[in-house]
């Protein structure tokens, strides 16, 4: 498996944008190391496109007649292996080398079977979805069902206008898609990988615990009313150290600037308590509202007693941190032998050169060889600006991975395991042997 071309490019005509992106990728299918006859490809657009997707989709796939599958959606800003497109109008593509029986592409009108006829079985699934789609938790539960691992990476569409999704199969469209032209609204859609296509993902979560981690021993609905015994309004002003008491007005700056961290009933709390991060089992969820009367907080989900909560706070230390830990991980799995962190350049990357897990450039490294692209999808509420700069964020990943071929989006929610989160990232990474 050789490496995947990529394009990315912003301009505020779409077709020169897409211009562009097809120039890049056709230069990288003539080298010899990378794919030059892939047939998957992997399409996301920034919001500013929305209106205009199904004409740009149809000049892309025309153009690349040879990609026969498309995936993708919209986001308020897309990814690529350097840099980041933020509220402007970009697009950012690869192509993926896969062969055609170890992988299907799905969309709501024509999921994924779960016992198909064909034989192929889904090992893992990337998973594009509509928040607004009506019980998408218990949906997201049923598509990780119908793989054998369980595993779903991606994240939900983020737009301004038009949440599309892009889902074609083959000679067209997916069958039960009608006259959508490969580009819909609603539900899920995606890709399913079987067990040929090697892959490994992390999540990096962007907040840190302000408090101890509690025990919810009562609950409504969404309202959080006891957390151990003690009334959780009392337990969150406490955390704060502030009251409502006379001008509430600071209190409840402190308490909007707060979220809640909550682990399921039955799951054993990871990270939290040790490294001053979240683990995987931690979804972060918005404080929506104070109960007074009940002395309860409100949060945007729904809670139940047993589960455990950490009211946190975002934090860009944290979140850089983490970052380059899960980055770590995945180099450290593909080759365990250590190598020297090569320095960083620019304002973006200050303060990350002591942090945990830091790693050298992958051109240095074997580890970076054996990548032949890779998935980020990061919230809409990260960033470079959170990070500390344009594009941050990635110049991170890149920092730790090297350059690899890379595309992503920002979501308006990630998808990771079975699970919906908010402020985190999800980085996957697919790979080959030498």
């Amino acid at each position: 498996m050789k490496l995947f071309p990529t394009g990315h490019a912003t301009h505020p005509q779409w077709r020169m944008a897409a211009a562009l992106v097809l120039a890049q990728l056709r230069a990288q299918m003539a080298l010899p190391d990378y794919a030059h006859a892939p047939t998957l490809g992997l399409l996301y657009i920034t919001d500013h496109y929305a209106s205009e997707a199904q004409a740009l989709f149809d000049y892309l796939s025309g153009e690349l007649p040879e990609v026969t599958d498309w995936s993708g959606t919209v986001g308020v800003g897309v990814a690529a292996n350097n840099a980041e497109y933020f509220d402007e109008p970009a697009l950012s593509v690869m192509l993926l080398d896969i062969p055609a029986d170890q992988y299907r592409v799905f969309s709501g009108v024509a999921p994924l079977p779960r016992n198909p006829a064909s034989g192929f079985e889904a090992h893992t699934a990337l998973v594009h979805a509509d928040g607004h789609t009506a019980e998408l938790a218990e949906l997201l539960g049923e598509m990780a069902a119908r793989t054998t691992t369980g595993y779903l990476f991606g994240g939900l569409s983020a737009s301004r206008g038009a949440s599309v999704q892009f889902a074609v199969a083959g000679n067209g469209n997916i069958a039960g898609h009608g006259a959508a032209g490969g580009v819909f609204d609603g539900g899920l859609s995606g890709v399913a990988f079987g067990s040929g296509v090697a892959l490994l993902s992390r999540v990096t979560q962007g907040c840190q615990p302000v408090g101890r981690l509690h025990t919810v021993t009562a609950a409504h609905e969404n309202v959080v009313l006891q957390l151990d015994a003690e009334p959780a309004l009392d337990v969150l002003l406490s955390t704060l150290d502030v009251s409502l008491d006379g001008d509430p007005q600071a209190a409840l700056r402190k308490v909007r600037a707060t979220l809640a961290g909550l682990v399921d009933a039955g799951e054993q709390p990871q990270g939290a308590q040790h490294t001053g991060h979240f683990g995987t089992d931690t979804r972060v969820r918005h404080i929506v509202g104070l109960d007074g009367a009940r002395r309860g907080v409100a949060l945007a989900d729904q809670v139940e007693p047993g589960m455990h909560l950490a009211f946190c706070q975002r934090n860009v230390a944290a979140a850089r941190a983490d970052l380059m830990r899960i980055c770590a991980e995945i180099r450290e799995e593909l080759s365990p032998e250590e190598t020297e962190p090569a320095p960083l350049a620019g304002e973006a990357q200050e303060g990350l050169r002591q942090a945990p897990g830091s790693a050298a450039p992958a051109a240095a490294s074997p580890a970076a060889r054996s990548i032949r692209g890779a998935i980020y999808v990061s919230c809409s509420g990260r960033g470079g600006p959170h990070f500390g700069g344009p594009s941050a964020e990635l110049q991170i990943v890149r920092h730790a991975l090297g350059d690899v071929p890379l595309t992503g989006f920002f979501a308006g929610g990630e998808i990771a395991h079975h699970h919906l989160y908010g402020y985190t990232g999800v980085l996957t990474v697919f790979v080959g042997s030498e």
